[in-house]
């Protein structure tokens, strides 16, 4: 063990000597010493005489305060500021009428105003004994000071109802007031407005200028808005760019005028930060309750919507709320979408079927592509170009890839000899739960990576090509094929294509099934796979319908055909009947078919 310097030892001297200060000298303790270290005060108080005796430590720990008005219960009350708390007095009283011998106890918390006006917050915890006719005869307790506390307490207390940054109501108070105040229009039959207002591109000065700066504007914003309000009226925060802006007694009209008020207010004049003057616009949706909005709900979830229309219009503008039926329709049509996908989830309603992709030249399949589907509680299927897109828009796409891949990676292990593609949508390329699933899976089978092939469309291409570059890596790097899907209609250069190290290119059967009627489209196809050659990718042509369009695409050196031609998908397993063949997609096979 490292020796100690002399300046520990020193300090565990003083803390010996402080606690041998606190020993009588018989070896006891010293009960006054340890109330002064601690910092607390004993007292005893005689209502009949109403005389207030101390112990000696008084003067140390309540040196900011008169002496003289510590010897009497009377004049220690003329020091208790009004309504920072119960007086002692009343404590003593209420409790004292309760004892039944033992003393009642009372805690309570108060400010006393000393000689310098300066404010002490005091705790008093006491018990109080009542003498042989019941009432209060005496009081002892220990008082303590606690202005850091109490100074604590405070904070604690501002933040639950008011943001730190800006100073305006935070979000929960700015509710619980529109609550309060949509209740109080519809109970007296009058008209209240609620406004939210945005920060524009708030990211953006962000990342020009730094947090600091993207703060200051914030909280500038809230000032500026809060100078242009009327005094009855209440503005929050209710999320980090916006603000909530609650209008009483307020008509449609009036909600327009004060609308555009405070986006001029906020538009007119550049805002002042210590980076400079930073130009900043504010976006507003508003609403008047009751007219169209009866709850604090239905005023949010409207004043949201109208607010998302402004931004859409333009930025720095206003839109009022107004009935919509087909947007009502279409919400209405969402909720019912989302209660469908998860109810399949949930009650294992989600099946995949296959689609062979075959070899152009032995019309063997080379492997199956694995598509979902969805079957209703009454039996009935889901239409695909239905519900990909509402989990796509209402953000269930990701639980979908997850469920398809189980299944696929669950066909693969069932089945060895069967080689197969799933598709993956843009929103699960950088998931990690995705990724560590079909890790996990990959493991513990070796050799199925070599079997599965990850498609990917070409529009999540398009979105982030960075990105999908580190997917196909990540991909190829676990030993599993990649597929651009539906290439052509994303308009992708080859140059882009050629980066990302793809192995197939599945031409998008828009252009492929009117091979034979369309100059334009038969132009594109060829080129496609002219080009794909050329970079050494494999073509998939989809949508295949007839040995006419077979026969032009095997000539311009097609290496797959998918489509009706060659069979459509089918929840039927052809690699589990004897003889059957689960795909001969092996390298080896792929490079003798090109030959």
């Amino acid at each position: 063990m490292a020796s100690r310097n002399k300046a520990e030892i020193n300090e565990e001297h003083r803390r010996n000597d402080a606690c041998a200060a606190r020993l009588t000298p018989d070896g006891g303790l010293d009960a006054m010493a340890i109330f002064s270290a601690v910092g607390e005060v004993p007292y005893r108080w005689r209502i009949d005489t109403d005389a207030l005796a101390w112990g000696a430590n008084a003067a140390a720990v309540l040196s900011p305060l008169d002496p003289a008005a510590l010897i009497s219960g009377k004049s220690y009350a003329q020091l208790i500021v009004p309504q920072s708390g119960e007086t002692r007095a009343e404590a003593v009283k209420r409790a004292g009428q309760r004892d039944e011998g033992a003393g009642t106890p009372y805690l309570l918390q108060y400010a006393l105003q000393s000689s310098g006006a300066r404010t002490i917050w005091i705790e008093d915890a006491g018990r109080a004994f009542a003498g042989p006719d019941g009432k209060p005869l005496f009081a002892c307790g220990i008082v303590r000071v606690i202005n850091e506390r109490h100074e604590r307490e405070e904070r604690l207390t501002y933040l639950s109802r008011f943001d730190a940054l800006t100073g305006a109501l935070n979000r929960t108070s700015v509710i619980e007031l529109l609550e309060q105040t949509v209740e109080e229009t519809l109970k007296l039959r009058s008209s209240c407005g609620f406004l939210l207002a945005a920060i524009d591109e708030l990211g953006r000065i962000n990342q020009a200028y730094g947090l600091d700066i993207a703060e200051e504007v914030v909280a500038g914003v809230a000032k500026r808005l809060q100078s242009q309000m009327r005094g009855k009226d209440h503005i929050g925060r209710v999320s980090g760019n916006k603000f909530g802006i609650i209008l009483n007694n307020c008509t449609p009209d009036d909600l327009a005028v004060a609308a555009d008020r405070l986006v001029a207010g906020i538009r007119n004049d550049v805002m002042q930060t210590s980076a400079g003057p930073v130009a900043v616009t504010v976006t507003i949706g508003g609403i008047t309750a009751p007219r169209h909005a009866r709850s604090v709900n239905e005023v949010l979830t409207r004043a949201h919507e109208a607010l998302y229309l402004a931004r859409a219009k333009r930025h720095g503008s206003f839109q009022a709320y107004r009935p919509n039926l087909q947007r009502a329709a279409a919400r209405a049509e969402n909720m019912r979408a989302t209660d469908e996908i998860l109810s399949a989830l949930n009650e294992r309603r989600i099946f995949t079927v296959f689609e062979p992709v075959v070899d152009i030249r032995a019309r063997r399949p080379a492997f199956y592509e694995c598509l979902m589907r969805i079957k209703r509680a009454d039996g009935s299927l889901l239409a695909v170009n239905e519900f990909i897109p509402w989990a796509e828009r209402l953000g269930l796409v990701r639980l979908l890839d997850h469920r398809v891949l189980d299944l696929v990676t669950a066909e693969m292990i069932a089945a060895p000899s069967l080689n197969a593609s799933v598709n993956v949508s843009a929103a699960s390329t950088g998931d990690p739960d995705w990724w560590a699933s079909l890790e996990a899976t990959l493991r513990a089978h070796p050799g199925l990576a070599g079997r599965l092939t990850v498609e990917i469309t070409e529009t999540t291409v398009v979105q982030d090509i960075e990105e999908t570059q580190a997917f196909v890596a990540r991909a190829k790097d676990l030993g599993c094929r990649i597929a651009i899907d539906d290439f052509g209609a994303g308009y992708t250069s080859f140059r882009a294509l050629r980066q990302l190290g793809v192995d197939l290119v599945k031409v998008d059967g828009a252009f492929v099934r009117n091979l034979m009627h369309s100059e334009d489209d038969r132009a594109f196809v060829q080129t496609l796979i002219e080009l794909a050659r050329r970079l050494g990718l494999e073509t998939v042509a989809e949508w295949v319908q007839d040995e006419a369009s077979a026969a032009v695409l095997a000539e311009w050196g097609c290496d797959y055909l998918q489509g009706a031609l060659v069979g459509l998908a089918s929840a039927e397993r052809p690699w589990g009947a004897e003889g059957g063949d689960a795909g001969a997609g092996s390298a080896e096979t792929r490079t003798a078919n090109r030959a």
